[in-house]
């Protein structure tokens, strides 16, 4: 590790912690020209993952536009929608995929909220499955209590 204050090429570690959040690891260094002491920190660097859109086009994963749909399903109801979308890009990345559709990522995002809040389920499944009529909304309700019981 590069010394900040000196720029020498060399190191050593005098500390190691995970940090606060608990996703990197904090080492304490000391420069063993200088003698000055840092902190860097050391994170995993997750895969990179494209998302092939019904057009066929593919982008780049974008966890804030996830979590802006989710959001407004969520909206004024008991759900974490940070939480609910944290699952998802957990599951996305244990699958250890670098591609991905986007209907099996709304897929799971309903699985997810199902589980969570059927309101906000009924919610997001109308917009991503593109509910056209009332009748295909009482569709997916009496679902929702078939499997309930």
């Amino acid at each position: 590790m590069k010394c900040p204050i000196c720029g020498y090429f060399d190191s050593k570690v005098i500390d190691s912690r995970p940090s606060q959040d608990g996703n990197s690891i904090r080492r304490r260094r000391e420069c063993l020209e200088c003698g000055r002491r840092f902190t860097t920190f050391e994170t995993v660097e997750a895969n990179q993952i494209f998302v092939t859109k019904k057009d066929g086009e593919k982008e780049i994963f974008d966890r804030n536009k996830l979590l802006s749909g989710v959001i407004k399903a969520c909206h004024k109801r008991p759900v974490n929608a940070e939480l609910i979308v944290t699952e998802v890009e957990q599951e996305l990345h244990n699958q250890m995929r670098t591609e991905i559709t986007s209907t099996e990522i709304g897929e799971l995002v309903m699985l997810k909220l199902k589980e969570h809040d059927q309101v906000a389920y009924v919610r997001f499944a109308s917009v991503y499955r593109e509910f056209k009529d009332v009748d295909t909304f009482l569709k997916e309700i009496k679902d929702l209590m078939k499997k309930g019981k």
